[in-house]
């Protein structure tokens, strides 16, 4: 009976030992690679899986997810002999478990020397303002470069990324002076450019300025040529109709003193008598008026000229008593 006992003991505790050995449960995002007898076989996915105990054995349990891995710090030699420190950054991720498990031995140590080895090349063969200012395109020569070398090893390099460019400290005081100068220098060309825009712009004022008051003194002169004409066409009219005037109260005179009236010539040279009169009166050049003759025929020529009024007026009273 103890024997038995002993027996189905050791038969249980084999089934279980068996049976924890058959059993493999492979978490998500990882793969477990299968040997027997030391031999690859086959791949175990994400899930549960049964394999042959003291035959079959796990041989490298890969993570399949994507992975990140800093590039350390390293001087670079550049085209133009200036030494910087440069670091960076590689994301990749293993496609095919078997092939990063058994193509290369450490691929994380693989692909950082890789990866560190290919800066030195392509970082090396530009200038310092090249790397710089084309920090896009050094990423992308080094992920084309490491991705094919990584590509035998069943692993996808999606990304490599230069995080710092540090050059020496007198370079980048040398730097900054330079680019101080320069924009020293970019500041005075707008300034000039400014300033001779300035001046086309007034010149182009002043002569727009000029332009407008020429226009402008032309119509002027142009208007008060219109207004002398207008003014010379009425000054002869109105002389004309003077001299028509003076022409009409000449025939008039004439035809009285022709009909033996000598009253008409006595008040025609009186009105001229004392038009010429006023005229040396209100003279502003005379501050003495002298009489150029005697006050009698002054006085003679007005009461003519009573003569004329009292003839007229008889002459309109008889008119009227005839009508009446």
């Amino acid at each position: 009976m103890i024997m038995s006992e002993i027996t189905l003991i050791i038969f249980a505790l084999a089934i279980v030992f068996f049976i924890s050995r058959a059993a493999r449960i492979v978490p998500q995002g990882y793969e477990y690679t299968i040997e027997r007898f030391g031999r690859y076989i086959r791949t175990l996915t994400p899930g549960f899986h049964l394999i042959i105990p003291l035959v079959d054995r796990i041989g490298a349990k890969v993570n399949m997810m994507e992975s990140v891995m800093d590039v350390p710090t390293q001087d670079v030699i550049t085209k133009d002999n200036a030494a910087v420190a440069v670091d960076g950054i590689v994301f990749y991720q293993v496609l095919d478990a078997a092939k990063s498990a058994y193509e290369v031995a450490r691929l994380e140590h693989a692909i950082l020397n890789l990866t560190m080895t290919n800066i030195r090349t392509v970082m090396g063969s530009m200038d310092l303002d090249e790397l710089l200012s084309n920090r896009e395109v050094i990423n992308a020569r080094l992920l084309q470069v490491v991705d094919e070398a990584t590509h035998p090893w069943g692993t996808k390099v999606t990304r490599v990324e230069i995080k710092d460019i540090r050059p020496p400290r007198d370079l980048v005081d040398s730097m900054a002076r330079q680019m101080k100068a320069e924009r020293e220098k970019r500041a005075m060309i707008l300034e000039a450019e400014g300033e001779r825009q300035a001046a086309i712009l007034a010149a182009e004022g002043e002569k727009q300025s000029k332009i407008l008051k020429s226009e402008g003194v032309k119509q002027s002169m142009i208007l008060e040529a219109e207004a002398r004409k207008e003014a010379s066409l009425r000054d002869a009219e109105a002389r004309e109709r003077l001299a028509e005037a003076e022409a009409f109260a000449t025939a008039e005179v004439s035809k009285a003193v022709k009909e033996g009236s000598s009253q008409a010539i006595n008040y025609f040279v009186a009105q001229k008598y004392v038009e010429a009169f006023k005229a040396l009166a209100e003279s502003h050049n005379q501050k003495l008026v002298l009489m150029p003759m005697e006050t009698s025929s002054l006085v003679g020529t007005i009461s003519g000229i009573a003569e004329i009024v009292k003839d007229s007026m008889g002459a309109s009273n008889q008119t009227g008593s005839k009508k009446g």
